[in-house]
């Protein structure tokens, strides 16, 4: 590790022919990953509405699989893993759909999670501190507080325009507007499973993202947690190495502080940066496991 390089010199050092290749975007690329994403979702959905033997268990599998949209979501709101804007668009809005979290809104509070990285002030992410007990630990790793919270904010978004210091004035309206379109979606779907008298959504889609959700609090929690409050994204972000299967589910993102350094790197590309960043870094940990037994111990205070 260097401990003279920080995050603007090392992209600094970047040659022309290095940024070029590192940002280049594909749409197949990112279709590639999506379809099987989304087919390992529908194979899960299925074999559970079916009824196969250890199905419960497979419906914490689809929960994993299903939460993981959340990187996906993330994903596009920097516009990276398609070349085509509208497809970054619509599969930003399915992902976004799917864990509640609508792609506008999410936007302007990630963007200026990037733009003020670890920062106590003004990171938003910053805003819930993240759990002090063991209880409260407890609690967080369930994700209701997180999912009541999700609910309610689009409910209050809906009626009342957002007055957050990171939406823009100008895009008010339309976040008001996005939160409605959701709302009726989903207002929509449960119209149309009590009038066919189908419990399919809650088998496949509601219970099973409740139970996935321990594993991506467990993963966020690694991003940031116990970083220091500095500017240096070598050092203010962490990135956790673990297995294939993991990188999948999260779209790479486990290569956090290379996507916190280029943020305009696509996914399938911040393998290829991390080969330049692996020297600097100054935050790295050896699995989400280690990570939460570390974050677990120092709650008990050992």
């Amino acid at each position: 590790m260097n401990e003279g390089v920080d995050h603007k010199a090392l992209l600094a050092n970047l040659t022309s022919e290095q940024r070029s290749a590192l940002t280049q975007k594909s749409d197949w690329a990112g279709l590639r990953h999506l379809a099987l994403h989304l087919g390992l979702i529908g194979g899960a959905g299925t074999l559970i509405w079916k009824g196969v033997p250890f199905y419960p268990a497979l419906m914490v599998v689809q929960g994993v699989l299903l939460v993981f949209l959340f990187t996906l979501l993330h994903e596009t709101t920097h516009k990276t893993p398609f070349k085509s804007e509208r497809l970054n668009a619509v599969v930003g809005h399915m992902a976004g759909f799917v864990v509640m979290l609508p792609l506008g809104w999410f936007r302007y509070f990630h963007l200026a999670h990037h733009r003020h990285t670890h920062d106590p002030e003004h990171d938003p992410e910053l805003s819930e501190p993240k759990p002090s007990t063991l209880i409260g630990h407890a609690v967080y790793m369930t994700g209701v507080p997180e999912f009541v919270s999700r609910i309610k904010g689009l409910i209050i978004r809906s009626f009342v325009k957002s007055e957050e210091v990171f939406v823009p004035e100008r895009a008010r309206s339309k976040v008001q507007q996005e939160a409605w379109v959701y709302l009726l979606g989903y207002a929509g779907l449960i119209s149309v499973s009590v009038w066919v008298g189908s419990t399919f959504l809650l088998w496949v889609w509601i219970v099973p993202l409740l139970l996935g959700n321990p594993f991506l609090r467990a993963y966020l929690l690694a991003e940031h947690t116990y970083c220091p409050h500095v500017s240096d994204m070598l050092e203010n972000t962490r990135t956790t190495f673990t297995n294939r299967v993991v990188r999948f589910l999260a779209w790479n993102m486990p290569y956090h502080a290379e996507h916190h350094i280029h943020p305009n790197v696509p996914f399938y590309k911040l393998p290829e940066f991390h080969q330049i960043t692996k020297d600097h870094l100054k935050a790295t940990e050896q699995g989400y496991s280690r990570f939460n037994r570390k974050y677990l111990s120092g709650l008990y205070g050992d």
